[in-house]
């Protein structure tokens, strides 16, 4: 059984990623086996490499080897592509045609992106694992193939079942052996690597010198978060061999090649948060939501208060609900005050007070008035952050200054609390 270097250095494999190394080790292991393998991993983090070293090391190695992408082939034909059909099967059917699994028996099929397959297509797959038996479009016979089944998805498989968007009956028999490739921006000093080897090849297609990095340009190329994995770098590495008439490569040259948007930026891993836009603007849309809720639920509350008590002034009703009227209105004046007050703010009367009570009392932000009445109405006039400004202050104060139950009452993170502290310097 051949070493993971060899393997490495037979199928021109550039890295020493920990987690690199494991996946080849493991491709290596299960290849004199018939079992199948799913293959993951981001898109363009080199997937098609397992199948190929998976295929050359087993005992199928001189039989054929096939690699379709599922995602390119359109739903009303990829069935026709994979198991064949008769002649006269669909419009255009003008003679038999063999499928991709009976021409690759006794060899290895590879299906890269399988997570795109169709429903139907599915169903006909999971019979060929099970079985090893398929029927072609517009036939009625059922035919045998002995091929080994290799497939790859970028998919996030348990989502995609969630959704019925992936069988999971499917998903359970391809993935016996799962082989996992790391991102680009996980494998360290492989970045480094790996830009060498693509810009020599460049280098020697095109005619012209090796293009070379500063040190800082290697720190950033190390630091960048790779979204499009091998794929983006070695178009990277085209891109300046060919249009740069430096060799020599700076910081300043590489921020013109590389995306600096909120998903691929050029700042480090460690000061990275990938989700700060977009848990920002989701988090703000909940809040917004929930301030006009509640300024509606205020206003009707305070109509419905009024319409009771106009409906009810008498001694037995002001009694039976005079803690309730203390809660909402303060404990400052006795309930009958109270109630004179909350009916003249409805009818635009200045308040009255206690004797024991002073003008102050306007002050206090327990206390209803007019004014207060008055303040409900103007907030229609605020601004959305004023509103967020106010909600945030509210639950603080509620909750003793304490965050964490601030943020729950809130219906947002701690985490987005704490931003929206710091953003308004509250």
């Amino acid at each position: 059984m051949p070493t993971t270097q060899d393997v490495k250095r037979r199928f021109e494999i550039i890295g020493n990623n920990e987690n690199l190394n494991r996946a080849i080790n493991k491709a290596v292991q299960v290849a004199p086996t018939d079992i199948s393998v799913l293959i993951t991993g981001e898109s363009g983090v080199g997937k098609e490499s397992i199948p190929k070293i998976i295929h050359q090391i087993s005992h199928r190695k001189h039989n054929n080897y096939i690699a379709v992408n599922c995602g390119a082939i359109p739903e009303g034909t990829i069935d026709s592509e994979l198991f064949g059909h008769e002649k006269g099967a669909f419009t255009g059917a003008t003679s038999t045609r063999k499928g991709y699994f009976e021409v690759a028996d006794g060899g290895t099929i590879f299906l890269d992106e399988v997570g795109e397959l169709p429903l139907t297509t599915q169903v006909r797959l999971l019979r060929v694992l099970e079985t090893g038996e398929f029927i072609k479009v517009g036939s009625s016979s059922t035919q045998k193939t002995n091929v080994r089944i290799v497939a790859a998805t970028n998919l996030n498989m348990y989502e995609a079942i969630k959704h019925n968007k992936f069988r999971e009956d499917l998903y359970y028999r391809l993935n016996t052996i799962e082989i996992n490739l790391p991102p680009l921006r996980e494998r360290g000093d492989d970045i480094f690597l790996l830009f060498r080897k693509f810009a020599a090849d460049f280098a020697e297609k095109y005619k012209m010198p090796v293009i070379r990095l500063d040190p800082d340009s290697v720190e950033i190329l190390k630091n960048y978060r790779w979204p499009g994995n091998i794929r983006q770098l070695r178009n990277f590495a085209e891109q300046l061999s060919v249009i740069e008439q430096s060799r020599l490569i700076t910081p300043e040259i590489i921020r013109h090649y590389l995306p600096q948007n909120s998903s691929s930026s050029l700042t480090p891993i460690s000061k990275y948060n990938e989700d700060n836009n977009s848990s920002f603007d989701t988090d703000k849309n909940i809040l917004y939501k929930a301030i006009f809720d509640l300024k509606n639920q205020v206003n009707d509350l305070k109509q419905l208060s009024i319409e009771l008590v106009r409906e009810n002034q008498n001694s037995d009703f002001i009694k039976r609900n005079s803690e309730l009227i203390n809660r909402l209105f303060g404990s400052n004046n006795n309930t009958e005050t109270k109630t004179q007050n909350l009916l003249a703010a409805s009818e635009g009367v200045q308040p009255v007070y206690d004797n024991n009570e002073s003008n102050e009392t306007e002050n206090n932000e327990d206390y209803y008035n007019s004014e207060q009445v008055i303040d409900i109405e103007e907030t229609d006039n605020l601004s959305l952050i004023d509103k967020e400004k106010e909600m945030i202050k509210m639950a603080l104060e509620k909750n003793g200054g304490k965050r964490k139950n601030a943020a729950a009452e809130l219906g947002i993170s701690e985490r987005t609390l704490y931003r929206k502290i710091k953003q308004y310097f509250l």
